[in-house]
């Protein structure tokens, strides 16, 4: 089991209010229910991350064409306006 510590939150009374009502309506302690949300929230932000850097690496490598890295057609080929 992971070591807990409280922390202390400073929101609106009325958000509050309307966090305890949506907790109850999900059978939750207001406690639990902020720390689920926070938990996938930071989930959430580690997945982007993941996925940035994935695709960051596979920019860099490049992707396979079939061209063997020649270039058959000249630039001024493919922008001919008609």
């Amino acid at each position: 089991m992971m070591e807990k510590q409280n922390v202390t939150l400073s929101i609106s009374k009325h958000l509050l209010k309307q966090a305890k009502i949506m907790a109850a309506s999900q059978d939750k302690s207001l406690s639990q229910l902020l720390r689920e949300t926070l938990e996938q929230r930071v989930r959430e932000e580690s997945d982007y991350d993941k996925a940035r850097k994935r695709q960051l690496r596979l920019l860099k490598r490049g992707f396979d064409l079939g061209t063997k890295g020649r270039i058959s057609t000249s630039r001024d080929e493919l922008h001919v306006r008609r």
